[in-house]
């Protein structure tokens, strides 16, 4: 999730494996019962890697990497796995650092220090290998900067829902303080109402499931004090980086109501820009609130040729 502006608190420390893991819904445990789990190095500690799907199962086709929002971890995922490992992929999601089970990064709380600590762990999971790089949100900018740094890791980039492109909401997005409120029913309350002002558009959408899953995240975001959303960076990325560029996001995204036109101006200015796919319906947080058309437009951006 994108941190809009500084109601949203990020946590102070790292909830503690057990505790994380207790925390989680029926539906992730046992998605995350069928994974096998990595570490590469990353700070102080480790960066954590869920994988699904076989190494070998397809060698013609690349690993997908999937890199999850702001304070997020793999469940941003949650709906997208199975479907692609399926379809032949081998499927690495990690904890970005400073979010979910892995490490904070030496330096730096934003997407800028994040490209060095993935591309590190992605050479010691794939050696040289290319992958295909999807980034949704915040991990959108993270994948950003490896396209622009680290290029020849590089098959193709698919953005979903990214900001960082100098286009501010038409609508200002303003999410609500959580940690002072002591009764878990107050919490539950404002969790619905920011996952209402920025990641989901229909309120059906906001689950049982779809809370739970956030309240996971936000209490173990520890990268505190982002702003790059809020500038052009990604945009600057994309215009000097010459991998394929896919698009995919939620017509009613939040961060992009109404300016579907600046939106495809803007990703129009890669060299490697190929498509943007709009799924009607869907907010932010596309690839969980309507997941088929999505893992359909993944599926059809993974395989389009280069």
């Amino acid at each position: 999730m994108v941190s809009i502006n500084s109601s949203i608190e990020a946590a102070a420390d790292a909830a503690p494996e057990g505790e994380a893991q207790r925390r989680l819904p029926p539906e992730a445990k046992a998605l995350l019962q069928t994974a096998t789990r990595t570490q590469t190095p990353c700070g102080a500690g480790h960066m954590v890697w869920h994988a699904w799907g076989e190494r070998t199962s397809n060698a013609s086709l690349p690993p997908v990497v999937l890199l999850h929002g702001g304070s997020g971890s793999w469940t941003h995922w949650l709906r997208t796995v199975a479907p692609l490992a399926a379809s032949g992929r081998w499927v690495l999601v990690p904890d970005l650092p400073g979010f979910g089970d892995s490490a904070a990064p030496v330096q730096g709380t934003d997407a800028d220090v994040l490209a060095h600590p993935v591309e590190q762990g992605l050479k010691c999971l794939l050696g040289s290998r290319v992958c295909d790089l999807v980034g949704f949100s915040f991990g959108g900018m993270v994948a950003g900067f490896m396209a622009l740094q680290f290029a020849a890791r590089m098959a193709r980039l698919v953005l979903v829902g990214a900001p960082g492109l100098g286009i501010a909401p038409e609508k200002a997005i303003r999410l609500r303080a959580w940690r002072h409120l002591a009764e878990p029913a107050q919490r539950d309350q404002t969790h619905r109402a920011n996952l209402a002002a920025l990641m989901l558009f229909h309120p059906e959408s906001i689950t049982e499931l779809a809370v739970r899953l956030h309240e996971a995240n936000v209490l173990r975001d520890r990268m505190k004090g982002r702003r790059l959303a809020r500038t052009d960076v990604l945009a600057r990325s994309l215009a000097q980086s010459q991998c394929p560029v896919h698009a995919i996001y939620g017509a009613e995204d939040a961060l992009y109501r109404g300016q579907a036109a600046a939106l495809a101006a803007v990703l129009g200015q890669a060299p490697g820009f190929q498509a943007l796919k709009l799924i009607e319906g869907a907010g932010h947080w596309v690839q969980f609130e309507r997941a088929g058309a999505f893992n359909a437009a993944l599926l059809g951006a993974l395989n389009a040729p280069s």
